[in-house]
């Protein structure tokens, strides 16, 4: 069985850091021999692994006339030991609420599911159901999903519970319906009210395509450029002066007006529109408007000095790498899921607004999780009932057992008035720009396919790292080089 590549290529990046640390033979022997014995290590895991999973699917044969679903589970949530019991109840459930289907559920370790995955598929031996699974999950495996508009057709489901934008959102340009909507993860901007009030600024609009009333009162569209207006001046150095004064000082700024909460550059590009580092022939690019975003994050980090860069992201001013918590960022673009996990110590108030628009065009990026049919499943139809099952009738706790927003428009009163309560702040915030984000959601999504995803997101990161780092930089060249070197990437020996 082949190594695991994800776990691999993590041991080459700390060889890396132990060879400019430290230097000399000695660091190279060790890191060498920790990477000889973790690789034997992790075969031997997948090994066992995909034994295991072998013998769930020979034991678990279909119980009198029974079809059996085979449901597998680790590509992205409910790999973790305290979701297995209420997995297996999803499991009884479902098999008990009907007597012509078997699910039978088969959990594979995070760190080995992808090469276990890939395993079953060469094999000729793929289950019939994965999830949860994100976008970066599926196209991994891309080509191997069923079209589900057949059987929607066919089964004459009813979408109207779902947003549209979200729907499209699973479709992909050439494979078709992928997915329906599950659990998601949309972008909003959050800003910290106490700020604004400081700067004697009024807050961002509420609703998508409200105007932003400026100082004087006037109604000015809330686009990318009004950001940056209002960004100067809540950028501030420490001594008061804001990024409108001569007498500021970027060398020495205690609060920023804007930036994108952990992200890398496909996802900050997509500000500007949605996008893909490689074209429908499996070609290099960087599309006009990201080459326009990463000109506009260079210029907005080194001369109007209104978005951190890397030493201040990484700096106490900032929190060392979580910004808005901080409290010394005005306004962020985040995901939900960020809201939920890493603004615990806040102790300030702050509410949610819409997303700029860019010209036109607004788009709030998109993290989302759903379930796949597998295009090699003898049962599609039964996976398609188990399918539905899973966002129907289960999805209020199965949204809630994995920690995303239901997709369902019906659930999501329900949802933020229990989420509310768990996020400092919450239940002042006003919701409704996070659920409108739905309809902005970007497709092609920021994690879709390239190929060689490990070694391609290694060098992209690199170029973003070059844009917070070098104030210098050539940026129209480096992403030329960035084309050529991702072109290489994708045209090496195995690299699909």
């Amino acid at each position: 069985m082949r190594k695991n590549i994800w776990f691999i290529m993590g041991l080459l990046v700390v060889i890396g850091l132990l060879l400019v640390a430290c230097g000399g033979d000695t660091a190279v022997d060790e890191a060498e021999e920790a990477v000889e014995e973790t690789a034997a290590e992790v075969e031997e895991a997948a090994e066992e692994t995909a034994a295991e999973v072998e013998e769930v699917v020979e034991e678990a044969a279909p119980s009198g006339d029974k079809t059996q679903v085979r449901w597998f589970v680790g590509l992205g949530a409910g790999s973790d030991e305290p979701l297995f019991e209420p997995q297996e109840q999803v499991v009884a459930d479902f098999n008990d609420s009907q007597d012509d289907i078997e699910l039978v559920l088969e959990i594979v370790d995070a760190d080995l599911a992808y090469q276990t995955l890939a395993t079953q598929i060469a094999a000729g031996n793929a289950p019939d159901l994965v999830g949860p699974v994100g976008i970066r999950g599926r196209d991994f495996f891309r080509g191997a999903w069923l079209d589900l508009t057949e059987l929607i057709e066919a089964n004459n489901y009813d979408l109207s519970d779902f947003d549209e934008g979200m729907v499209q959102f699973y479709t992909d340009a050439t494979e078709g319906q992928l997915g329906l909507p599950f659990a998601i993860f949309p972008t909003f901007l959050s800003y910290n009210k106490e700020l604004f009030d400081e700067a004697g600024l009024n807050y961002p609009p509420a609703e998508y395509g409200q105007p932003y009333i400026d100082a004087d009162g006037n109604e000015v569209e809330w686009n990318l450029e009004t950001l940056e207006e209002i960004a100067k001046i809540l950028t501030v150095d420490a001594n008061g002066n804001d990024a409108t004064s001569p007498d500021f000082d970027p060398d020495n700024i205690v609060q920023f007006g804007f930036s994108q909460q952990w992200t890398d550059f496909r996802g900050a590009a997509t500000l500007f529109g949605p996008g893909s580092l490689v074209d429908d022939a499996g070609n290099a690019q960087v599309p006009d408007h990201w080459r326009e975003a990463a000109e506009w994050y260079h210029k907005a980090m080194w001369e109007d000095h209104i978005y951190p860069t890397d030493a201040y992201v990484q700096s106490d001013i900032l929190g060392n790498d979580n910004a808005f918590e901080s409290g010394n960022l005005a306004m962020a673009q985040t995901h939900l899921w960020y809201t939920g996990c890493c603004i615990g110590n806040a102790t300030f108030e702050w509410d949610t607004g819409a997303v700029p628009a860019v010209g036109d065009q607004t788009t709030a990026k998109m993290h989302a999780d759903t379930f796949a049919i597998m295009k090699s499943s003898d049962n599609p139809e039964a996976a398609f009932e188990v399918l539905t099952y899973f966002i129907g009738d289960r999805a209020a706790d199965m949204t809630q057992m994995y920690g995303g927003m239901p997709a369902r428009l019906s659930l999501q009163g329900d949802y933020f008035d229990t989420f509310a309560q768990g996020v400092p702040g919450g239940e002042s915030v006003n919701w409704d720009p996070v659920v409108a984000g739905m309809a902005y959601a970007d497709n092609p999504n920021h994690e879709a396919y390239m190929p060689s995803p490990q070694e391609a997101n290694e060098r992209y990161n690199e170029f973003w790292t070059l844009v917070a780092t070098d104030p210098d930089l050539d940026v129209d060249g480096e992403l030329d080089l960035l084309i050529e070197d991702l072109q290489a990437i994708y045209d090496a020996e195995g690299n699909e």
